[in-house]
């Protein structure tokens, strides 16, 4: 009873790695192309939309003007936001593993991969399944599909390693090497068309042995549920979840051959020697459109996973309760029994409204303080220390277009398509100074950073999928921006990365990861005041502190915080020193600026 009692103990809380977490997002397909011999092509697109095939398609070049129409679309006249969807750049993981170096130069230790489940689509959310590696994603596509094609997909003791599962393999062993942690994104709510399981659903019918994997509300005729609607993206089939309430956890489970499958995938890719060696595996999940699957495959799943490797994390996409206004309350998922953290959106909507003046509503510093109070409340210290705090993601807005277009709502009619007159970027001086500003914010505050697929080169984008333009490494060249998704007269933009973005997101890195009390420390408020609209705290362990002073006016102030550490400090920004007695400090301050005060050394 002992051993059982630990071991539950054990599961119920986040990883201790998770605290450390400096998170940085890849999308593979858009991140590099180290390989130019695996591009796709049409046939491996085959099942995704837009379903169509135009005569003469080629990969676009990574350097291309991303609102010009590739020759191959204007000629089958499409338009370009349907046309972008079969855009392919060749991203690939040999661009991952040669960027690992830079990704520890720069500071990361921790990577979380959009899918790379074998899948037709450019986001892999549509798996054809889930067991391999897309093929497209390794060096040698052809001779994967010829492997893949010799297996049963649901009986693992056929499942065969692939050219691609291996190089993935690889990129995890050179990770961990690098002391770099690997979690992997799975959407166990839905497949695609072109999953094994729905193929045999398709030809069989009612007669499959898969009809009831899958939400399937008639066959004569033919319905089904797609997740969001989407015909392409067909859910399984939920169990047990009579009386569930709209913006709460769904209870229920799913089919226990499902479930099977599900732990089978999982375990491959936890430990895929078979020998407990899970070194060699990924370190967690992130698991997309949490809130739609049942809590008891959750709380089976947690046991599974903690069951192969005790520091494993998981983290949910826990997002909208009431779309665009009301995000869910994460604390259902994260009292141990489910999820160790969520992406968190929550913390990003009032620091934007804060400090960029948004939409909905402008917040004083003490309004700030009680919002995301209320966000954490009721969430443990070791929660709230594992959660993925960020800016942007895959879906949503870039970072600096959020801020360029502060005068919106956060995501909402944030795309040309909804907005006709939406600033598409690039960032502007004043969106740089309000980056800085959340950024610092985000790197001292409680809660893990997280930097979308190179967000720290300034990159800009509109909403899905304008922020999935191919990253803007420096060594390449790029063509300017020129071209409207409407044809729309717009001032030529040079495409080229930011430099000084770049080295400000690699300090504030190093900063995090010298100071433990940045990321396992108290956090306390300081003495601020509102009229001036000024924001002060202290992150503090027994043996580091760091006080963090905002004047979040847009003019001079001259700060006067109490309720701070005394001693020697030096400001991290400026390299200004300072000596604190009597446990206060006055600053002079320009208008929307920061300071940083660390222990003089």
């Amino acid at each position: 009873m002992i051993a059982i009692f630990l071991f539950l103990l054990q599961i119920s809380e986040p990883p201790a790695w998770s605290h450390d977490a400096i998170w940085y997002q890849i999308f593979v397909e858009r991140f590099h192309n180290g390989n130019p011999d695996n591009d796709p092509d049409l046939s491996t697109m085959r099942g995704s939309w837009p379903h169509v095939q135009p005569e003469g398609w080629t990969v676009t070049p990574w350097g291309h003007d991303w609102y010009e129409r590739d020759d191959w679309a204007k000629a089958a006249n499409l338009d370009f936001y349907t046309a972008v969807q079969l855009r392919r750049y060749g991203g690939d993981l040999k661009g991952v593993i040669d960027k690992l170096p830079y990704l520890a130069d720069l500071g990361i230790n921790a990577i979380y991969l959009n899918p790379l489940n074998d899948a037709p689509s450019l986001h892999k959310y549509d798996a054809r399944n889930y067991h391999h590696i897309d093929v497209n994603f390794g060096p040698d596509p052809e001779g994967d599909l010829a492997a893949i094609a010799t297996e049963d997909p649901n009986d693992p003791s056929t499942w065969v390693w692939t050219m691609a599962d291996l190089e993935f393999l690889d990129l995890i062993e050179k990770a961990h090497r690098l002391g770099i942690r690997v979690i992997l994104d799975v959407s166990w709510n839905h497949t695609g068309i072109t999953f094994w399981a729905w193929q045999d659903v398709l030809k069989n019918g009612a007669n499959s042995p898969y009809a009831d994997w899958y939400e399937i509300e008639s066959f004569e005729p033919f319905r089904y549920k797609g997740w969001a609607g989407v015909p392409e993206l067909p859910e399984w089939k939920k169990f047990g979840t009579e009386g569930k309430k709209h913006g709460q956890p769904v209870p229920g489970t799913l089919h226990p051959e499902v479930r099977d499958h599900i732990f089978a995938v999982t375990r491959r890719w936890m430990d895929p020697y078979g020998d407990g060696r899970t070194e060699y595996g990924v370190d967690g999940f992130r698991l997309d459109v949490a809130e739609l699957i049942p809590m008891d495959f959750w709380r089976e799943y947690r046991t599974f996973v903690r069951s192969i490797n005790k520091d494993a994390y998981l983290v949910g996409e826990v997002w909208w309760e009431t779309w665009p206004d009301k995000m869910l309350d994460p604390g259902p998922w994260v009292k141990g029994d489910v999820f160790d953290a969520v992406m968190n959106y929550r913390w990003y909507k009032p620091t934007r409204s804060f400090f960029a003046n948004a939409q909905p509503s402008v917040l004083t510093a003490s309004q700030y303080v009680s919002h995301l109070d209320s966000v954490s409340r009721g969430l443990k210290t070791s929660t709230r220390r594992a959660m993925m705090n960020l800016t942007a993601s895959h879906d949503s807005e870039r970072f600096s277009t959020s801020l360029l277009n502060a005068d919106r709502r956060y995501k909402y009619r944030m795309s040309p398509r909804e907005t006709p007159d939406l600033n598409v970027g690039p960032a502007d001086a004043w969106t740089r100074q309000l980056q800085r500003l959340i950024l610092i914010h985000q790197f001292t505050y409680i809660g893990a950073p997280h930097i979308w697929n190179g967000d720290e080169f300034g990159m800009w984008g509109a909403d899905d999928p304008d922020m999935r333009k191919p990253i803007l490494w420096p060594e390449l060249s790029f063509e300017d921006e020129r071209a409207h998704p409407f044809g729309k007269t717009r001032a030529t933009v040079p495409a080229k990365a930011d430099m000084e973005m770049h080295a400000f997101y690699k300090s504030l890195i190093s900063l995090r990861r010298a100071h433990p009390a940045l990321r396992t420390g108290s956090l306390s408020y300081a003495q601020t005041s509102d009229p001036v609209n000024g924001l002060a705290f202290v992150r503090a362990t027994d043996g580091d502190r760091v006080i963090v002073v905002f004047n979040n006016a847009t003019s001079p102030t001259d700060m006067n915080v109490k309720g701070v550490p005394d001693g020697a400090y030096v400001d991290a920004v400026s390299g200004t020193p300072f000596r604190i007695s009597g446990r206060s400090v006055s600053l002079k301050m320009g208008g929307k600026s920061a300071v940083i005060l660390i222990p003089a050394r």
